[in-house]
C-alpha cells in the first residue's frame, strides 16, 4: 500500500518544514506546512513567547485533518506533541503514516539559535514543547535521528516510509 497521508511530526526546530517538504517531493506528494494553518491568535501568542495550549491547538489540528480527509494525499508537518494531537490528526484518517523526527533539546537548540524570520522564538518556549512532548511509541510512528545531516535524515525516513508500504 503506498503512503499517500503522511504526518511529519515534532518539536519546533526538528526540521518539520524542510523534511516534509523533501518527504513530498521525492513521494510526489502535496506538501502543507501546519504552521501556515494556525490562526493568526496563535501566531501572536508564539511570537510573544507563550507557549499554545490544548484549546488554542484544538480547531487547529482539526483543520489540518480536513486537510488530510478532503484530499487523495498530503504531507503536513505539524508538531502533534501529544498522543490526543495525532489523535484528531487520525479521524476519518486511519492511514496516516507518522513520521516522528527525533532529537536532543541541544541538538534542536543549537540549530534554532541560527533560525531567522521564524515566530516561534525563545529557549522557553522550546522547553516548553519538550515538556509537552509524548513521544510517539514504535509502531504508532516512523522514529527518525535528527542528529545527523539533512540528507541523512530525508533517506532514513524515505528508507522507513517504503519498508512500512512492503509491509501493507
Amino acid at each position: 500500500m503506498k503512503a499517500k497521508k503522511i504526518l511529519v511530526m515534532g518539536v519546533s526546530g526538528c526540521g518539520k518544514s524542510l523534511i516534509g517538504s523533501e518527504i513530498a517531493n521525492a513521494l510526489n506528494l502535496p506538501f502543507h506546512d501546519g504552521d501556515d494553518y494556525h490562526p493568526q491568535a496563535n501566531v501572536d501568542k508564539m511570537a510573544k513567547g507563550i507557549p499554545l495550549d490544548d484549546e488554542d491547538r484544538q480547531g487547529w489540528l482539526e483543520t489540518l485533518n480536513k486537510v488530510y480527509t478532503e484530499n487523495e494525499a498530503a504531507v503536513i508537518a505539524c508538531s502533534a506533541l501529544k498522543p490526543a494531537y495525532r489523535d484528531i490528526l487520525r479521524q476519518n484518517n486511519e492511514e496516516l503514516v507518522i513520521v516522528y523526527l527525533q532529537g536532543s533539546f541541544d541538538t534542536i537548540w543549537n540549530r534554532m539559535k541560527v533560525r531567522e524570520d521564524h515566530y516561534f522564538n525563545g529557549c522557553a518556549m522550546l522547553e516548553s514543547q519538550f515538556e509537552a512532548l509524548v513521544e510517539p511509541v514504535h509502531g504508532e510512528a516512523l522514529i527518525i535521528d535528527i542528529s545527523q545531516d539533512v540528507q541523512a535524515v530525508i533517506c532514513d525516513s524515505l528508507n522507513a516510509i517504503k519498508r512500512l508500504e512492503e509491509l501493507n
